[in-house]
């Protein structure tokens, strides 16, 4: 939802700042609110970069989470404040921020400043028009929470001095706070009938449970304490390990056994039973604001309706086509039914399925010269998805490593249920999870240079997922999807994507139920039954957020074919795709108009 608790993202890093007991929140607040009467030196471009800089701080210092993950110093050791107070103080905040641009002479920017200024005057506008919907009352769901994001803070937090551990100690006895504000949050919500659907929410106390385990040495949240480094003495590392380990059984402990307690007896049962965002309160404005931020367009709900089954139909006769190739004989649903249950398409155990994705990543990466001229320095791995989440958790995702910090990004893949993650599957969603997908365009943003700092963090869902499915169709070019199957799989992804447009408009717009959505899902792709009900879950949970792939894919191939078209022989693949990732995330609209921009220089 808007306002998840733990975010990294500039627009979630508003979410919950410590602003009432944070002396240099406030003060920060003040300066942005003296900035239009107080001129200043310099021009409005330096008065802009003043600002820039005011927001930033503010954004890094008020999400402790966020400045961990950028490998900023010294929030360490803190959470975010995740108060009723909390949540004012950062939406009066970010008119403050508003009014602060609007001072700003735009007819006196350069041409390369309008461009990150109206960037910045739109994610604010955003903001505040998604502050009128209380995504605030929604702080977990089976896919994100306090019960997933507490340990992934953890798992990426500084671990190599004494500072660092008690940074993580200190963070570790602040997890009771933290989930004290997340049941005031869910209390709200039940009150006010704003929950998750209580069918999607079937798991959620396990997963808290699953972080609660006898011996702190197992913990999740503990993972630092049994890797130390060696240049920290035995000394300092028993004292620290029996910190952490009494924090753990005298305050973690307690604090998510009482929110297992919560869910299970009190929130799951008095959940909504229905499924649309329509039904929640004021949930049409709400759906369509979510589809407009997600989207980056204007679409309509049935016109992306319509466009998804048009994509549906059309997606399926290629895949008639590779099954035909294959000398497969029998139905399209028979075929989906081999793929199914054939043992030949599956692993037997997770270390074979982790070396599968891990051995596809390394045919990619010398494939990507051919295909882009500016690659990244950070380095990338593949990891499995932690326990503690994984049977709920989908098919795979991607965190940015951050070279600040001296972390690589991470391909997350799931290993639970082997049966339910076939091999067809495992080149279109490496290339679209690593490279050339998200790890190629997250990691060529964060290290552009001459831009403002919050534009490398910056992110638009049709862009940066719309990348991602456009990286998998690029796997052709690179040499992948040379057997009828793993193209299939290549179709399958694709397809999905398309059959999101329909079924997540359906239930949110039109009044579908789940289950004509996991059936739609199950007619038309050769996906598993449990990874189309962990997905269509997913859909529901967050809304809007599954149509930006294919439209953002459509996007990109519409201005690859434009540009292939008005370039003729001058076209250059290598120097349209560094033109497209080289300015970081955009909107669709504006990305449009800067590679068209560029196709009239390329002229």
């Amino acid at each position: 939802m808007k306002r998840m608790i733990l975010g990294f993202a500039l627009a979630l890093a508003v979410a919950a700042p410590a602003a009432a007991i944070d002396p240099k929140l406030t003060e920060l607040v003040q300066q942005i609110e003296r900035f239009a009467a107080d001129k200043g030196p310099g021009t409005e471009a330096e008065r802009l970069h003043r600002l820039y800089d005011l927001a930033w701080n503010f954004y890094v210092r008020s999400s402790p989470e966020l400045a961990t993950f950028l490998g900023v110093p010294g929030s360490n050791d803190r959470w975010s404040d995740g108060s009723f107070e909390a949540l004012e103080f950062a939406d009066a905040a970010v008119v403050k921020m508003l009014e602060a641009a609007e001072s700003i002479d735009r007819s006196a920017l350069p041409d390369s400043e309008r461009v990150h200024y109206d960037l910045f005057k739109r994610r604010l506008e955003t903001l505040i028009e998604g502050a009128k919907f209380p995504g605030e009352l929604i702080p977990v769901t089976q896919v994100g929470g306090v019960q997933q994001g507490l340990a992934q803070v953890l798992a990426v937090s500084p671990a190599r001095t004494i500072e660092d551990y008690q940074d993580i100690v200190a963070r570790l006895n602040g997890i009771p706070k933290v989930l004290e504000n997340t049941l005031a949050w869910l209390e709200r919500g039940l009150a006010q009938g704003v929950t998750p659907p209580q069918i999607t929410l079937r798991d959620v106390p396990d997963q808290v449970k699953n972080l609660i385990v006898e011996d702190p040495a197992q913990s999740a949240l503990l993972a630092a304490f049994g890797r130390f480094p060696d240049s920290i003495p035995a000394a300092d590392r028993e004292r620290l390990t029996a910190a952490a380990h009494a924090a753990y059984k005298d305050k973690v402990v307690p604090a998510f056994t009482k929110l297992h307690a919560f869910l299970r007896d009190t929130y799951v049962p008095r959940a909504r039973t229905s499924i649309a965002m329509k039904d929640l309160p004021d949930g049409e404005a709400w759906y369509a604001f979510n589809v407009r931020e997600m989207t980056t367009t204007n679409l309509t709900p049935q016109q992306i309706h319509e466009i998804g089954l048009a994509e549906v139909e059309r997606i399926r006769g290629e895949m008639d086509k590779v099954i035909a190739a294959s000398g497969f004989k029998g139905t399209f649903a028979e075929f989906l039914d081999f793929l199914r249950t054939d043992p030949r398409f599956y692993y037997d155990r997770p270390e074979d399925l982790l070396a599968g994705y891990r051995d596809i990543a390394k045919r990619a990466d010398p494939e990507l010269a051919k295909l882009f001229g500016h690659l990244p320095r950070q380095p990338y791995g593949v990891v499995p998805v932690p326990a503690y989440a994984e049977k709920s958790q989908t098919t795979a995702y991607y965190q940015p490593g951050s070279l600040k910090a001296g972390r690589a990004g991470n391909f997350f893949a799931n290993t639970y249920d082997l049966k339910s993650r076939p091999r067809w599957e495992m080149e279109a969603l490496t290339l679209h999870e690593a490279v050339p997908g998200h790890h190629l365009q997250l990691s060529i943003a964060q290290e552009m240079e001459g831009v403002p700092e919050w534009r490398k963090y910056d992110d638009y869902t049709a862009y940066t997922e719309g990348w991602g499915l456009y990286a998998e169709s690029l796997g052709t070019e690179m040499g992948f999807y040379q057997d009828p199957y793993s193209k299939f799989g290549q179709l399958t992804y694709e397809i999905w994507r398309a059959i999101r447009l329909v079924v997540d408009t359906g239930m949110h717009a039109l009044g579908w139920t789940r289950e004509q959505a996991i059936d739609f899902f199950k007619q038309n792709a050769g996906k598993a039954e449990h990874d189309i009900v962990v997905e269509v879950d997913r859909y529901i949970v967050w809304p809007g957020q599954a149509l930006a792939y294919k439209l953002g894919e459509l996007k990109l191939k519409e201005l690859r074919a434009y540009a292939t078209k008005e370039l003729g022989a001058k076209f250059d693949v290598r120097a349209f795709h560094d033109q497209v990732l080289g300015n970081g995330a955009l909107p669709l609209d504006l990305l449009e108009k800067t590679v068209k921009a560029w196709v009239e220089g390329q002229k």
